[in-house]
């Protein structure tokens, strides 16, 4: 494997892809299945590949996602099918039930492990001739005329004609001109069973603090749920202080009984929350999935939006691998990555900034129940989340 640069103002590829993670690897495997030889394509990721394959973080995928997914061969995989999706405010009127059959679906999503997903992506046959450089960062990159040249980690360096940023972020990782926001809130995220549940149902419960979904996660019993608990930042600090069964008490009280008690967790981990949408693209360079937009984890659709920067991203380079391309990709994403940002923004700054009980909080639980009752809404909402815009 060659790191040094052709001296005569060649590319070492075509395409470099930093970041192999779920988007990063998607990306890659269209490229190679619309056309982009494989030998022509980079892709560096800091992890080694064991490392990520232990990954035990849950991911929430969309039925449009396990379409994209389908279309590389990399699914069907372990994961549960998500039939019903629960959408309530807690201790007020309004709520609304999305349901599978009402769009003639096997399922409105599926949750799965990272670990899982990057397995069966990195396992694929197409992806055997790529140029892997992993473990190893980008510390630096300089963009040319006609390509950008990386400077690698172990003090090799690449140059490219594009490069690709898939790079998982996380909240406050970005700088330069973005959109920015801190909700002051912080999510924590564990594993816990339910003594009575619902089989193959998730739920998002807006409480007066934040948004607290239940993803199932079935371990062949359907009693194993994925949690996400948006809190403010001295909630969270009392609630990771509690012992188990204090905590399961406090989660009991905050979802209600709907799932019976809460009878065991995982240890639990935090992150704190806010918006960073970063999508500019240069003339080489371009950002996707985290990378151009990290989000709040409220309605679950950061990956999604990612895997459809992929998928659109792929097909237009399979076309033109050009600066001019790059320019086309971003104007032809801002419908979709604005819709979804500037809802998931929404619903959480709703429980972010207003005090508890406030009235902007009431209108959405009144708005949740207008959702159940029109149809038209309830179905562009579905829409929106299952399939978004590609």
């Amino acid at each position: 494997m060659s790191d040094h640069i052709n001296p005569q103002n060649e590319t070492d590829v075509d395409i470099a892809v930093c970041g192999a993670g779920p988007v990063g690897l998607s990306l890659v495997a269209l490229l190679i299945k619309r056309g982009i030889a494989a030998a022509r394509i980079a892709l560096i990721d800091a992890k080694t590949v064991e490392l990520a394959r232990q990954d035990p973080r849950s991911l929430a995928l969309s039925y449009g996602s396990s379409q994209i997914l389908q279309d590389i061969a990399a699914w069907p995989i372990a994961a549960t099918a998500i039939h019903q999706i629960h959408v309530s405010r807690r201790g007020h009127f309004g709520r609304t039930l999305i349901q599978r059959h009402e769009f003639q679906l096997p399922a409105l999503g599926y949750v799965t492990r990272y670990g899982t997903l990057v397995t069966a992506l990195a396992a694929l046959p197409a992806l055997s001739e790529v140029r892997l450089l992993r473990p190893l960062q980008v510390t630096s990159s300089s963009e040319h005329e006609d390509s950008v040249e990386l400077q690698l980690s172990d003090g090799s360096s690449l140059r490219s004609k594009l490069l690709v940023q898939a790079e998982g972020g996380v909240f406050g990782a970005q700088g330069g001109k973005s959109l920015q926001r801190d909700y002051q809130q912080i999510g924590i995220v564990a594993h816990v069973q339910a003594g009575t549940p619902t089989a193959h149902r998730a739920f998002e419960r807006f409480t007066d603090q934040g948004p607290l979904a239940l993803l199932p996660q079935d371990d062949g019993h359907g009693h194993n749920y994925a949690l996400v608990w948006c809190v403010r930042p001295d909630t969270a600090n009392s609630l990771l202080a509690l012992d188990d069964a204090a905590f399961l008490n406090a989660l009991m009280q905050a979802f209600g009984n709907r799932l019976g008690r809460f009878i065991k967790t995982s240890p639990r981990n935090s992150f704190p929350l806010g918006l960073n949408a970063h999508p500019a693209t240069s003339a080489r360079t371009v950002a996707i999935g985290n990378a151009a937009q990290t989000l709040h984890p409220v309605a679950g659709q950061g990956l999604n939006l990612g895997l459809r920067d992929a998928t659109v991203l792929a097909r237009m380079l399979a076309v033109d691998v050009s600066s001019e391309t790059l320019l086309q990709f971003a104007a032809a994403r801002q419908s979709d990555r604005s819709m979804t940002i500037h809802l998931t923004d929404i619903m959480a700054r709703i429980f972010a900034s207003a005090p508890d009980g406030a009235l902007s909080q009431t209108l959405l639980g009144l708005s949740l129940g207008l959702v159940d009752v029109v149809k038209p809404a309830r179905r562009l909402l579905a829409q929106q989340m299952m399939f978004g815009r590609r």
